[in-house]
């Protein structure tokens, strides 16, 4: 038999995934890693943890599915997106803790960058907003806080990169420094319509070309895995970031169709064909991925805490003991007794960009328990979801006809029931769930040979189970009407005077 093994590096845990050649799970390892908070608004990681958790998983999948490496076709990976990393080409040690996507430290220069004219150049050429979000500003603030780095970057004995780039540097021992273009679209640095590094965005945010990696598609060879022993020898074939590849694994093919992922954070991305569309409504125009002939594109809404405010109730509030208590503990209330909880902990994102908006509880009375606000907390991730579906109906001309979802959350049935309530749009979610991990595999077999093209993949997408809205479409209006009133309550909050 055909087998794929999936890398997916992820925010807060580093996966890897055995997939058949039917597009079936064969194995799961699973690992999380520490989040480090030195400052407020402040995410970072340690990569070389990054790195262990992630080959450790690799090969502990490949036990679980009692494979050797000669059974594993290729390789395909996937990664949360905008998390950067710099290192030593020499020696491949990390100069700084990798800044996670949700680090807000940039959001200064970002204004500086705004105020002095740049957006409209930035927005045109890389489809993108200035916000701390993306990579660019955060590569910069490492050259510029480590003593030495930046000199040594300009001479080129510095590296950086996504996390694919940092992963795939490490399996080939140095050997291979690449990125695909659904990475480079994310660090506004990349013209996404030449498909390159851009030299006036390198020189309006400070980075050296000199530190980037080689652009690649997204599916192609890249490298041979030669530093681990268990997977000596596999061909690395596919990268995709963590949401463009969940489009591909959800066989979102065709213009206006669309995902929604719950991870972490919320990605709703919406296919565009070979058009760039230009949101009228702050969404992000982006790579899709680019299959070696010309690139796709996407529209995409980021929401930057969804899943994760299940990882506060655990581990800040300690309402629940694990994140699978969460359910329960919802519908242990009819509704949220008014309560609504926006989970703005590192700033808002698509379709509002407020850096400085921070999180809020407004509501309690006397008789709020641990119930309202769970159940609130949980229904904070499907008004987020349903603006960013707003913006994207607007931008699109009304096209979305139904949400493909996936991702951790979209187990929760009552999650799913909220989200079509409350956008007035039916939910489908996959009989395989795991659809990041999916697609990563997917872009890796078509180079060599498992799948002939995307029609035979598209073939292996499977509803297992469609929910339909139930509420009147005034009561959900009402809803939301309450909800965006909140929204506005935790705005600015954290902008200085």
């Amino acid at each position: 038999m055909t087998f794929l093994l999936a890398l997916d590096q992820g925010t807060t845990s580093s996966r890897a995934i055995v997939f058949s050649a039917a597009g079936e799970i064969a194995a799961v390892a699973q690992r999380e890693f520490q989040q480090h908070y030195p400052q407020p608004g402040w995410v970072e990681h340690d990569a070389e943890e990054i790195w262990s958790s992630q080959r450790d998983v690799a090969c502990e999948a490949l036990a679980n599915a009692r494979l050797k490496a000669s059974d594993i076709s290729a390789i395909g990976i996937t990664n949360q997106r905008e998390t950067v990393v710099v290192w030593d080409r020499a020696t491949g040690q990390p100069i700084h803790r990798a800044i996670v996507w949700q680090d807000r430290r940039t959001a200064s220069t970002c204004d500086k960058l705004r105020a002095d004219g740049h957006e409209p150049m930035v927005h045109g050429k890389t489809g993108l907003l200035l916000d701390p979000y993306f990579s660019g500003t955060k590569i910069a603030w490492i050259l510029d806080h480590v003593e030495g780095a930046r000199a040594a970057a300009e001479a080129g004995k510095l590296a950086c990169g996504t996390v694919d780039s940092w992963l795939i540097f490490r399996l080939t021992g140095g050997a291979v420094h690449v990125t695909d273009a659904s990475n480079a679209s994310r660090t506004l640095l990349m013209n996404i319509h030449t498909g390159d590094w851009d030299d006036e965005l390198l020189a309006a945010l400070n980075v050296p070309r000199a530190v980037l990696p080689q652009i690649r598609a997204s599916s192609e060879l890249y490298g041979e895995v030669t530093t681990v022993k268990e997977l000596k020898g596999r061909p690395i074939a596919g990268i995709a970031g963590d949401q463009q590849a969940a489009l591909f694994g959800q066989a979102c093919f065709s213009a206006g169709v669309a995902k929604n992922t719950y991870g972490t954070g919320c990605f709703m991305l919406m296919h565009t064909g070979a058009q760039a569309v230009d949101s009228q409504n702050r969404l992000l125009t982006t790579i899709a991925w680019n299959l070696g002939d010309r690139p796709e594109y996407a529209l995409e809404g980021s929401v930057f805490v969804g899943g994760a405010v299940v990882s506060w109730l655990r581990d800040g509030l300690g309402i629940i003991k694990s994140s699978a208590e969460v359910e329960a503990l919802a519908r242990s209330v009819p509704d949220s007794g008014g309560v609504f909880v926006v989970p703005a902990f590192t700033g808002l994102g698509a379709p509002h960009w407020d850096p400085y908006a921070r999180g809020a509880i407004v509501g309690i009375t006397r008789g709020t328990t641990a119930g309202h606000i769970a159940r609130a907390a949980i229904e904070s991730v499907a008004f987020q979801v349903a603006d960013l579906a707003d913006a994207m109906q607007s931008d699109a001309s009304g096209t979305l006809t139904e949400l493909r979802v996936d991702g951790g959350a979209s187990v929760n049935d009552g999650l799913l029931q909220w989200q079509a309530d409350m956008m007035q749009l039916p939910v489908v979610r996959p009989k395989v769930t795991e659809t990041t991990a999916l697609g990563a595999a997917y872009l890796a077999g078509l180079v060599v040979g498992v799948w002939k093209g995307r029609d035979e993949i598209a073939g292996h997408w499977q509803v297992d189970r469609r929910f339909e809205p139930r509420m009147p479409t005034s009561a959900a209006a009402a809803i939301r009407a309450r909800w965006n009133d909140a929204v506005e309550r935790s705005r600015g909050w954290a902008k200085e005077g």
